[in-house]
């Protein structure tokens, strides 16, 4: 078997892929772009290892031997599977692997947002706290967790987390099923606008969908209470960035952390990349996901994943 690995650089290069060398001949790309990229390194693969790099029939027409397209990821946007089942072509994708990370992540964020880590952290490194005559500062108030309501969109695996963290902090949590296909009894499951009115922290966590789209846009955000905080650790476009800007600058909401954005990376003419108070907006590099452990298990899930195929098994395939 042929095993090209066509972005090797989004697991990085401090985590091995030795182990997907075990099961074939394998070639590695550091980064693969463009469209002309992903077909000529393909045409002789009979799997493929991808992420980002667009897999549909412009780029596989003239790849005759593939079998599998394994992504290195959960999502499989980047893969055209009404073709790849037209073709024959299996897609399988790594599941669950990052789920402690990003809720970790989460958290990382309301906590920085809602305490103002980043004013105090400045204060005392500036002189004021030492050149000050008291034994502390709080000019800048902050709130507690405790005795929130914790809006959750999407209760996946990480919804599910950050719902239990969330409720280990004192949080209610309540939550909005996009597709209203969530039947869990566990949270109390609110309409769009009770959510955005009621929710002190409000976390997405759902799949990109033309439901899921602009699901924050001006209009969500005008319905959010003024001290409300906003975390965006799903997909950049459910967030609407151009609104959300506005919505920050006219203090119609407190505060936003966010992993993911409209486009990756971070676009010059993106709004959000003027608004310079991280009291208010924290924007980190698409990397919820990213601890090294998460990293590992992604790998090790996709040697499984190829492992299994070879066997004759079908093992987190997305296109039966």
């Amino acid at each position: 078997m042929k095993i090209v690995i066509l972005e090797r650089s989004s697991i990085g290069a401090d985590v091995s892929v030795d182990c997907i060398r075990e099961l074939g001949e394998t070639t590695v790309y550091d980064n693969t772009v463009t469209l002309e990229e992903v077909r000529e390194r393909v045409k002789d693969a009979d799997i493929v290892i991808a992420n980002k790099s667009p897999l549909r029939r412009e780029t596989l027409e003239d790849a005759p031997k593939v079998k599998l397209i394994c992504e290195f990821a959960t999502g499989f946007d980047n893969c055209d599977l009404d073709y790849c089942s037209s073709r024959g072509i299996r897609v399988s994708n790594v599941r669950d692997y990052c789920t402690a990370m990003v809720a970790q992540h989460t958290f990382a964020m309301a906590l920085s947002l809602s305490q103002k880590l980043f004013h105090y952290d400045a204060y005392v490194k500036s002189g004021a706290y030492s050149a000050q005559d008291r034994f502390s500062n709080f000019d800048l108030p902050f709130c507690e967790l405790e005795g929130k309501t914790w809006g959750i969109v999407g209760l996946g695996n990480i919804g599910r987390r950050v719902a239990r963290i969330a409720q280990a902090f004192g949080c209610s949590v309540v939550f909005h099923s996009i597709t209203g296909k969530n039947s869990c009894g566990e949270y109390p499951q609110l309409d769009k606008d009770t959510l955005l009115a009621k929710s002190d922290f409000l976390s997405l966590h759902c799949p990109l969908s033309d439901l899921s789209r602009n699901f924050i846009d001006a209009e969500a955000l005008r319905k959010m209470k003024r001290t409300a905080v906003l975390i965006n650790v799903a997909r950049g476009p459910v967030v609407n960035n151009a609104d959300l800007y506005e919505a920050l600058e006219a203090g119609e909401i407190a505060a936003a952390g966010l992993d993911v954005l409209e486009k990756e990376p971070l676009a010059p003419d993106n709004p959000l990349s003027r608004f310079k108070d991280s009291n208010r907006l924290i924007i980190t590099p698409h990397l919820a996901w990213a601890s090294v452990e998460a990293r590992r298990r992604c790998v090790e899930e996709a040697y499984r994943n190829i492992d299994a195929f070879l066997r004759g098994e079908d093992r987190n395939i997305v296109n039966p």
